[in-house]
């Protein structure tokens, strides 16, 4: 996909607000980079929260899509100064206790005693939500969250950290336009009475 801009300010250090960004809003219209499981999948495994061919359930995608949600509304509440939900408070925290801290204790007459998950696949989706919380949880509280903003760029909605006090886009394309659209408001203004 073409159209896709770059990855914003901060995404490439913070995978939650690489996660929050996947909702696009493009001239050609609405895109969601985890619509499908092996969407999810190959985004869970470019992050590397997920092993090389790995793949996913609609279950699972359904998940990522979901902790996105309460992401960005925690995103959203610290960008705005505003309360965050306590569903995404709440969100977050689950998924943060729930990833397994240890792989079990296994028998078999091949390896013996060893240490294995209990279900991969689950463990690999819990590991990766609890991996996406944590980021959250450090974006929210840590040195970056001042610099925390919202694209200023309709209909863009994504997040970025801001690299300068300046920057309100999270890339040049809404950068360009938005002064474009500056432009041609200005353009459009009547002139002032002499």
């Amino acid at each position: 996909m073409t159209d896709v801009p770059p990855p914003a300010p901060g995404a490439d250090r913070h995978p939650a607000l690489d996660l929050a960004n996947t909702p696009l809003a493009l001239t050609s219209g609405e895109v969601d980079l985890l619509a499908t499981p092996a969407q999810a999948a190959a985004w869970l495994i470019g992050r590397g929260l997920a092993p090389p061919g790995s793949s996913v359930l609609e279950l699972c995608a359904s998940r990522l899509r979901t902790l996105r949600g309460h992401v960005r509304g925690l995103l959203s509440a610290r960008v705005t100064g505003s309360a965050p939900a306590a569903d995404d408070l709440e969100a977050v925290n689950t998924a943060l206790t729930r990833a397994p801290s240890t792989d079990i204790l296994r028998w078999d007459a091949e390896h013996g005693l060893h240490r294995a998950a209990a279900h991969p696949i689950d463990q690999m989706l819990e590991r990766a939500l609890a991996v996406i919380a944590a980021d959250a949880a450090d974006l929210l509280t840590g040195p970056a969250a001042a610099r925390l903003a919202a694209c200023g760029s309709p209909p863009c909605r994504r997040f970025l950290v801001r690299t300068h006090a300046a920057r309100h886009w999270c890339s040049v394309r809404c950068g360009d336009r938005a002064r474009a659209a500056r432009a041609y408001a200005r353009r459009r203004e009547p002139a002032p009475p002499a």
